[in-house]
């Protein structure tokens, strides 16, 4: 099949890809930069210029596929403190592909999140967001949207991410906890740092991307996670042995000081299972866990240090 990928360049764009292509499938790849159209040109995708921004664009491309999985989202000015204009954005997107796609039953498969599901127990994939018109559940409201595509003929699924899609070369919370443990001289934690956070590694979560396209059935929720729950401070000890620095817990109101853009996360227990998902489509992790990846070494070679 022909597969039209937003954010095909991006880090769990740039597994996805080959990943259905190994499988395939032709896949053509947005790209906004000379850079991202190099690199998916060398893995063997076609590509369509533009922005998430450029809808007509994203109309046009899934017009002529035979369906599309959605990863891009403007993170860059997410974490510089618009991240309702970045979820509004994506949700336009979102909205042009559902015109497209609407009566077709072709898929439309696009990531979220698992964090801020659920408090007091594991999250499921039964779990609904609470949208209350913040910006963080404007993004929930968007995963909404793209269950309910269900009934306008659309073999809709939203995959629900952990916070930590870990492997060799990430630029994203791991890395950022490493760098700011390098950079205070201490690996902390927040309160006793038994709070938990899912994992899964990202050509895990590809294949789980592969797997929702091909044979989710319409309106499903599906859970890219591997490890349940691994407390932060078993993360924040890992960190200090390989840097050598102290293991030390930050009080929740010195958070933003020691974490940075990490500091309004980093202290949330939001455990997830994804047993649900393995039953419907047969997805089980098989690449390591996040400690044993951090154990690895790679995280804190600094020429990848974030």
């Amino acid at each position: 099949m022909r597969i039209f990928v937003t954010g095909a360049s991006g880090w769990i764009g740039s597994a996805v890809v080959p990943e259905l292509i190994g499988a395939g499938h032709q896949v053509a790849g947005l790209a906004r930069s000379e850079t991202s159209a190099a690199a998916l040109t060398a893995a063997g995708a076609e590509v369509v210029r533009g922005t998430v921004d450029d809808l007509d664009a994203l109309r046009e491309a899934a017009a002529v596929s035979d369906g599309v999985i959605h990863l891009a989202f403007k993170h860059d000015i997410a974490f510089t403190g618009d991240f309702r204009g970045a979820a509004e954005a994506d949700r336009s997107a979102v909205d042009a592909f559902g015109e497209v796609l609407a009566g077709t039953g072709r898929p439309l498969v696009i990531a979220s999140g698992v964090v801020g599901l659920a408090t007091g127990h594991v999250a499921t994939e039964r779990d609904v967001p609470t949208i209350d018109g913040s910006p963080f559940s404007v993004r929930a409201a968007t995963s909404q949207a793209v269950l309910g595509l269900a009934s306008h003929g659309v073999r809709s699924s939203v995959v629900r991410l952990s916070p930590t899609c870990h492997g060799e070369g990430d630029n994203g919370f791991m890395a950022g906890l490493v760098a700011m443990a390098r950079a205070h001289g201490a690996s902390g934690y927040i309160g006793d740092g038994a709070n938990r956070w899912p994992a899964v590694h990202r050509l895990d979560a590809a294949r789980l991307f592969r797997l929702a396209f091909e044979k989710a059935p319409a309106g499903s929720v599906l859970h890219g996670v591997a490890d349940e729950g691994v407390a932060i401070r078993d993360i924040a000890e890992v960190i200090g042995r390989h840097l050598d620095v102290p293991v030390t817990s930050v009080a929740p109101a010195d958070a933003a000081e020691h974490f940075s853009w990490l500091g309004g996360v980093i202290g949330l227990d939001a455990p997830a299972s994804h047993t649900l998902t393995g039953e419907l489509l047969g997805w089980q992790p098989t690449r390591p866990g996040l400690l044993e990846d951090l154990e690895k070494g790679h995280y804190f070679d600094v020429s990848s240090a974030a």
